[in-house]
């Protein structure tokens, strides 16, 4: 580990146009020193070439390639974290940008407060021809810690913090697994107790735009819906560890989008991952809530019925209600 060295990790999966930019916003960052790793997913399109390219033409020999076989962004930041040599770590997806001086205050912030693990700022989140001045999830608050805000929702981007690299060799490596790996892989990081370094400033834009994201088709996707089922065990196993109970409104809200995902997987018919999420569930929402009659009538009715007809009954529901 070579000391207040940020290494960046890009990976990057068929997006040759969105690349540069990425790459361009961390050599533009006023912070020096820096390490680039762009770590190509199978790309079957000249996003490896031009990875290369950029590589190759660094003057400074800041920017390194890697490339793996099609396995996913979770894979993908492993396999450039391993070989990231810095004290701070930047994840940063190819599609994203950082704004110039997010290195500079992030680990001007850590460096003055030793007992966080985390630096945080303000991100923008940048539709298709617009951006937004208001800052995107809950980037523009000052939060202490990633528990219990994090069990909500994963309140920031990907480019939005920096992590000290001892933290991230305390929680382990990324999961295989092309959904929700970065929450999991945050809430993990939560469970250990870190203390988040706030920067009241804009750090990073994340942007919106027309080609394939992995986020999308989240609940008719069978391959998606199996790793999201895997990856909300994991986050409750692990704000379970940091302490939340039942009791508290973001393990309340998590409980019922468990019950939600558990209606979508049998639409799906992911028969095994219905009804874990129903379990898992009910125990989130603590033996009380439990009994109540919604999980009461549902677990009647899949016993009968079956988890996917009646997760499609459900979801039909749903939709007629929004």
């Amino acid at each position: 580990m070579i000391e207040r060295l940020v290494s960046t990790i890009i990976p990057v999966h068929n997006r040759a146009k969105l690349l540069e930019d990425a790459v361009s916003s961390v050599l533009n960052q006023t912070y020096r020193p820096i390490e680039i790793i762009i770590v190509d997913d199978g790309s079957t399109d000249n996003t490896a070439q031009l990875a290369r390219s950029l590589a190759s033409s660094d003057p400074d020999a800041m920017v390194s390639v890697i490339s793996q076989p099609n396995r996913g962004p979770g894979a993908a930041r492993e396999n450039g974290k391993q070989m990231a040599r810095g004290q701070f770590i930047q994840y940063l997806d190819s599609d994203d940008i950082l704004l110039p001086r997010k290195f500079e205050w992030q680990v001007e912030g850590l460096s003055k407060h030793p007992q966080c693990g985390i630096s945080y700022g303000k991100t923008r989140y940048c539709a298709i021809g617009e951006s937004n001045p208001i800052p995107w999830k809950r980037t523009g608050e000052r939060i202490e810690h990633v528990f219990p805000a994090m069990l909500k929702s994963r309140w920031w981007g990907t480019s939005t913090p920096l992590y000290r690299r001892a933290i991230l060799d305390q929680a382990g490596p990324w999961l295989d697994l092309r959904s929700e790996e970065d929450w999991e892989y945050d809430c993990r990081i939560g469970m250990m107790g870190v203390a988040l370094h706030y920067v009241p400033e804009f750090v990073s834009e994340e942007h919106e735009h027309p080609g394939d994201r992995l986020s999308r088709a989240g609940t008719s996707d069978p391959r998606k819906l199996r790793d999201i089922a895997k990856a909300r065990h994991l986050i409750y196993q692990h704000a379970v560890s940091a302490g939340l109970s039942c009791n508290v409104p973001e393990m309340r809200h998590f409980s019922r989008e468990l019950f939600l995902l558990s209606r979508q997987c049998g639409a799906a018919n992911l028969r095994e991952e219905s009804r874990g999420l129903f379990a898992l569930a009910k125990r989130a929402a603590g033996s009380e809530r439990a009994k109540g009659l919604d999980f009461l009538l549902y677990g009647i009715a899949a016993s009968i019925l079956g988890w996917p007809l009646v997760g499609r009954l459900a979801c039909a529901s749903d939709r007629l209600r929004r």
